[in-house]
């Protein structure tokens, strides 16, 4: 998520941003707008110009021939193909470069990228809805509806800004989702993910009703009964390596990362959501609490597993914020994993 701007004698004479995979660079626009004004010009920009080809040539030639001058950017550029060697080009050119300006801001824009770069796995986010007392269900298994209309309109809204949806098998038995979008005017269907080791999805799910893309990741071969039953359906069956009943997580990760999966979102259930906490693969939580108590020793939980302890090995979270979503409360925090 980059932005562009080319000032020159105090004013904004281009401006761009990078709309989507495979479109013009938000420099190369911010630079074509701009035109002859360019030439000794200051061009701002949130990232490192690339200088390398991928689906766009480099941005460092388009800066190059623009005749700019200066280039200030709030950040280097994560991506080994282009980290550092950029501003190296440039600067071996002749332009002024300055670096770090608002570099915590345009990390936080930018998380998504910067972890995919880092950790080489998606971006992961774990939404959960539960009642005040931390409940995603009754004793019975009954869910629906916990959260309000409001709260289950954001979801799909939220939804359509990731590239993947995931659950694990016993949410597709309990609640039977469809995990797509269901909002006017949505940009993607996002890659809907199971993790279901022995093959439990029922051919009659409502996830094969949608024509959106359906992946199921198993320990059982594709050449299985259960496999080619799914495949028929309409599921794509990822074989990947596992132990004590699971699917790994680390090779799941690593496959959806070459499927250019880049933000993930995590919908459960309760062991789904704690077997991601166990891998140290969270990133960023939001918790919708909705104002009614479920009760019940046997009422899921929305972080089941093994749990953290002692408490000083509890999960610490920064950033946390609190909005309102019709009668129901969202909570949106970072995981600090550093601590």
């Amino acid at each position: 998520m980059v932005g562009a701007v080319v000032v020159r004698g105090g004013r904004v004479v281009g401006r761009g941003f990078h709309a989507k995979a495979g479109a013009p660079h938000a420099e190369v626009i911010a630079l074509r707008q701009a035109g002859p004004l360019a030439k000794g010009a200051t061009l701002y920009v949130s990232l490192e110009p690339c200088d390398h080809t991928g689906r766009t040539p480099p941005c460092t030639e388009a800066v190059l021939r623009s005749g700019v001058r200066r280039v200030v950017a709030a950040m280097v550029d994560p991506n080994p193909l282009t980290r550092g060697k950029g501003f190296r080009r440039l600067r071996r050119r002749g332009l002024r470069i300055r670096t770090g300006v608002l570099e915590k801001e345009a990390r936080a824009l930018n998380r998504v990228f910067v972890t995919r770069m880092r950790l080489k796995r998606p971006f992961v986010t774990v939404k959960v809805a539960q009642s005040l007392d931390g409940k995603i269900a009754t004793a019975a298994g009954e869910s629906r509806w916990i959260s309000g209309p409001e709260a289950r309109e954001w979801v799909h809204r939220f939804r359509d800004r990731v590239d993947a949806v995931l659950v694990g098998v016993g949410t597709v038995l309990k609640d039977d989702p469809l995990l797509t979008v269901r909002l006017k005017g949505k940009k993607k269907e996002p890659v809907r993910v199971v993790l279901d080791a022995r093959l439990r999805t029922p051919p009659s799910a409502e996830l094969f009703s949608s024509k959106a893309p359906l992946l199921i990741a198993t320990t059982l071969p594709p050449s299985s009964k259960a496999a080619k039953r799914l495949a028929r359906a309409g599921a794509e069956i990822l074989r990947l390596p596992g132990s004590g009943g699971r699917v790994s997580l680390k090779a799941l990760l690593s496959a959806l990362t070459k499927r250019e999966v880049s933000h993930l979102l995590v919908e459960g259930g309760g062991n789904v959501i704690a077997s991601f906490f166990e891998a140290r693969a969270v990133d960023e939580l939001y918790w919708i609490i909705a104002p009614k108590i479920i009760g019940g020793r046997d009422a899921p939980t929305s972080v089941e597993g093994r749990g953290r302890g002692p408490l000083s090995g509890a999960v610490p979270l920064r950033n946390l914020t609190i909005t309102s979503l019709g009668k129901d409360l969202l909570l949106r925090a970072d995981v600090h994993w550093d601590r």
